[in-house]
Parts: C-alpha cells; sequence; structure tokens
C-alpha cells in the first residue's frame, strides 16, 4: 500500500539522522539519565507534537474548507465519515505520546507553574480530542446518514453547499428537525476540535520560548 510505503520511507529517514548524529555516539549511557534517552524523548515529543498540531491546522482552517466548497454535499459528508475517525484517532495518539514525554521530562512534583500548566494544555488536547473520537463523531456520523436518506427523499445532496437543503427544510418539518439536532452535535464537535486546537496553539508558544535560533 502506498501509505505504508512513505511511512517506512519516513521511518528509514529517521533512523538514518538517528543513528548518524553525533549524540549517538558522543555519549556514554547513564541509565534514565542518559543524554541519548533525554534526545530520544524530546524527538519523541517534538514530532508527535508537531504531527498533532499541522494536521489539526489543515483539518480545521484548510482541507474541510476547500473540500465543503468544491464536493457535493452527501460527498463531502462521506468523506468526512471516514476522514475524522482517523483524524481524531491520529492527533488523539500523539497528543498521548506528548503528554507521555513531557511529563517524563518534566515530573509534577519538580516541574515549574508554567511547565505544570502546558502539562494541562497537552491533557486537555488529548481529552478534547478522546470526546469527539468516542462521543460527538460517533453521533455526527450517525445523524448524517438519517438526514441523508431524508435528503434522497427529495432528490437533494448532490448539489455543492446548503441552499437546496434550506430551500426543503422550509417546507419539511422532519428536515428541519434534523437540520437543528446536526447542528447542535456537529457544533459541539466543532468547539471540542477547537479547544484541542487551542491547547496546541498554547503548548507551541511555550517551545518557541525554549528555541534559540
Amino acid at each position: 500500500m502506498a501509505w505504508i510505503t512513505r511511512f517506512l520511507t519516513a521511518v528509514a529517514f529517521l533512523a538514518v539522522g538517528v543513528i548518524f548524529s553525533p549524540e549517538t555516539f558522543g555519549s556514554k549511557s547513564d541509565g534514565p539519565n542518559s543524554p541519548n534517552l533525554s534526545i530520544f524523548i524530546k524527538l519523541a515529543h517534538l514530532l508527535s507534537f508537531s504531527t498533532a498540531w499541522g494536521a489539526a491546522l489543515w483539518v480545521t482552517f484548510i482541507g474541510g474548507i476547500i473540500m465543503f466548497k468544491n464536493l457535493p454535499r452527501h460527498q463531502f459528508g462521506n468523506l468526512q465519515s471516514k476522514m475524522f475517525p482517523a483524524y481524531f484517532s491520529m492527533v488523539g495518539v500523539c497528543c498521548a505520546i506528548t503528554v507521555a514525554a513531557f511529563g517524563y521530562l518534566h515530573p509534577w512534583k519538580s516541574a515549574m507553574t508554567v511547565e505544570k500548566y502546558q502539562l494541562g494544555f497537552l491533557v486537555s488536547a488529548f481529552a478534547f480530542n478522546l470526546t469527539n473520537l468516542f462521543v460527538f463523531t460517533p453521533m455526527t456520523i450517525e445523524m448524517m446518514k438519517q438526514r441523508h436518506k431524508v435528503e434522497k427523499e427529495q432528490n437533494i445532496g448532490d448539489e455543492i453547499g446548503w441552499s437546496k437543503n434550506q430551500e426543503a427544510a422550509k417546507t419539511n418539518p422532519k428536515l428541519a428537525a434534523m437540520n437543528k439536532k446536526f447542528g447542535m452535535i456537529h457544533g459541539l464537535s466543532s468547539l471540542a476540535n477547537i479547544m484541542s486546537f487551542g491547547s496546541l496553539a498554547m503548548h507551541s508558544w511555550f517551545l518557541a520560548g525554549k528555541l534559540n535560533l
């Protein structure tokens, strides 16, 4: 499969970079306090965070909007129903790794207040993603499928945008009720996604302050 090939290629490049980095052969192993271990954990934190941040930025503000404006609405909805579980799963895993790595590097008892806040932001991002994955996304998908059935009876859904849906809802109380319920669930899902993105944004500001360029 193409995605497996790309993934293995990325892992291979990462492995080569780790093997030939000066730190790999330039330090002795000191167990839990080994400089190499610290570097690996920092790398895991950086890669996981940047993946979660980049995916959230793209899906929330770029990819989803472009697809909505260019795909027939039912096709767009069906695509989203496949994409969002994978998106929230990936970001959730990345957030979990980020939390674990940051918690290891900054133990709670010895962490400064700002570091405790950052751990809180990362845990919040993880929690919001889990909520979306296991609560709001399944509800949204189920509601979308029910509404698609009603819309097909009205011969709408193959157009781009909401205009025909809004017109049909004026004379179809069932569709109007579905629109209202879908909008509420989808709104909660979007809010959780934005809160997760905001939590990651706060951590990106923290990391930027640590960079020495």
